[in-house]
């Protein structure tokens, strides 16, 4: 693992400004293909299911992979990984936009979601290396700010892009944009980042990787086609595999370490009720606003007739909000801290209730739903950074690569849980009712969820409270990690 350097010597506004390139190209990349399914589907022919794995096969090779590049990071280097990282999704972008059939585009879709699971980890993995105290909560902020804008944007970007229609090739330019970025991303990143000149000298652990992705992917493919393919047997079927898959998962991990190996994921890190409490928080945060990303589309544009870019433009206030509450989060009493990832919840709720009213009462108007994003934005911006500072915090620095891609992997979770449950409830709704009226009924939903995910959150917070410090934990030697040479 990546040894710590002086904060002073190590640039960290630059080593910051280059690890969230990847935080916004990640969540770009996961929303801007929604915008340009249409158009790719009419520019290669494309069937309606091939569409639906341009999209999913990057989000499925994402979420298998996140924990994997986490642990990737920790034993040959985060910087390295990074760079890999990069250079491989701004490669698989290239190909992407010029794709000559629908099936190459899949390919290096799949390919692109691996990348973006290579280099992702590393952001927060580099944080907890290189910042502590205030700097990382600030930077805990400004990676936050990046996932939000990143989602918000790529939406915003793939419709000004294919609305434009660059030199007549629609959906292409949505992919070409990365390479550019990438290429500067992956210039600074080799003079700016810090040289990996420690790690552990330890193997990757091959038989949890190959347990773990078999867990992920019958979890998250069902979710990403469930809906579309309604709940077939065999999407149900995968959804249960995925359960004693987990628990094997979890027994080969104990038995790893018992052999006096280095685990993909230490177990007993995760299972501390100050983090895996906290971890329920974050992936019930992303399943509503991953839920609300996608419902809010399908209310706009097929219910009301409004444009892609319209649908992303009107989330700008939600987005702005959001780094406005990191920012806010830097200034108030320490003793406050504690206090907002619960408040967080609570406001963001209020706000689901708000929308829901509005809907039923078919009183909810473009203007007003603007308006109201504010205060949503403003709630999810306080409770995701403070919950994801507090789950960082909670460890011991050695177990970086724990946090970040087990972190990674349930937002990502969340998110696809989110989709999956409220999509296939505003859809179901949408078919007997009025639009306005299914996106009521879901933005309840939304607030009972973001209500119930405040109480595993508050428990966590407790938790930490009655726990020592990370600095003072001297973990048991079950978990200890070999010497850094």
């Amino acid at each position: 693992m990546t040894a710590s350097r002086p904060l002073g010597r190590s640039r960290p506004s630059a080593i910051l400004a280059v690890l969230l390139v990847a935080s916004f190209l990640v969540s770009a990349d996961s929303t801007i293909t929604n915008v340009a399914t249409p158009s790719i589907r009419v520019s290669l022919g494309a069937s309606g299911s091939a569409v639906q794995f341009v999209v999913g096969g990057y989000l499925v090779a994402y979420a298998v992979l996140l924990i994997t590049g986490a642990r990737l990071g920790q034993t040959h280097g985060y910087k390295r990984l990074f760079l890999t990282g990069v250079s491989a999704f701004g490669l698989c972008s290239l190909a992407a936009g010029v794709a000559p059939d629908v099936g190459v585009l899949i390919a290096m879709r799949v390919f692109q979601g691996a990348a973006a699971a290579l280099m992702l980890p590393q952001v927060l993995t580099g944080i907890q290396l290189h910042f502590d105290g205030e700097r990382r909560s600030h930077a805990i902020g400004l990676h936050a700010v990046a996932l939000s804008v990143g989602a918000v944007a790529g939406q915003i970007l793939g419709g000004v892009l294919i609305s434009a229609n660059i030199a007549g090739q629609t959906w292409r330019p949505a992919f070409l944009i990365n390479v550019p970025i990438c290429l500067a991303a992956l210039a600074f990143g080799i003079n700016v980042l810090p040289a990996d000149d420690r790690h552990t000298r330890s193997c990757l652990d091959l038989p949890g990787v190959a347990i773990l992705s078999i867990a992920v992917l019958c979890l998250v493919v069902p979710l990403t086609v469930g809906p579309d393919t309604g709940w077939s047997a065999w999407t149900v079927g995968a959804l249960a595999a995925s359960i004693p898959a987990l628990t094997l998962f979890v027994h080969n991990q104990r038995r790893a370490l018992q052999r006096g190996h280095v685990p993909l994921v230490h177990v007993a890190i995760i299972s501390r009720p100050a983090i895996g409490l906290g971890m329920i928080g974050l992936g019930s945060s992303y399943a509503t606003y991953f839920a609300l990303l996608f419902t809010l589309a399908q209310y706009l544009q097929t219910g009301l007739h409004h444009s892609a870019l319209f649908s992303g433009l009107i989330l700008v206030p939600w987005a702005a909000a959001f780094g406005l509450a990191g920012q806010t989060r830097r200034h108030l009493p320490a003793r406050l801290l504690p206090t907002l990832p619960v408040a967080g919840f609570a406001l963001l709720a209020i706000v689901y209730l708000a929308i829901g009213a509005g809907g039923l009462a078919a009183a909810l108007s473009t203007p007003l739903l603007a308006i109201l994003f504010i205060p949503g934005g403003f709630g999810l911006g306080l409770l995701f950074t403070s919950l994801l500072g507090h789950v960082m915090g909670a460890a011991p620095q050695h177990h970086a690569a724990d946090i970040s891609g087990v972190s990674a992997t349930v937002t990502q979770i969340g998110g696809s849980l989110g989709v999956a449950g409220f999509g296939t409830l505003y859809l179901t709704s949408a078919h007997t009712d009025s639009p306005g009226h299914a996106f009521g009924i879901t933005a309840l939903a939304l607030a009972a969820t973001a209500f119930m995910a405040s109480i595993p959150t508050y428990l966590a917070i407790r938790a930490a409270a009655a726990e020592p410090t990370p600095t003072q934990r001297v973990p048991a030697p079950a978990i200890q990690e070999p010497p850094i040479t």
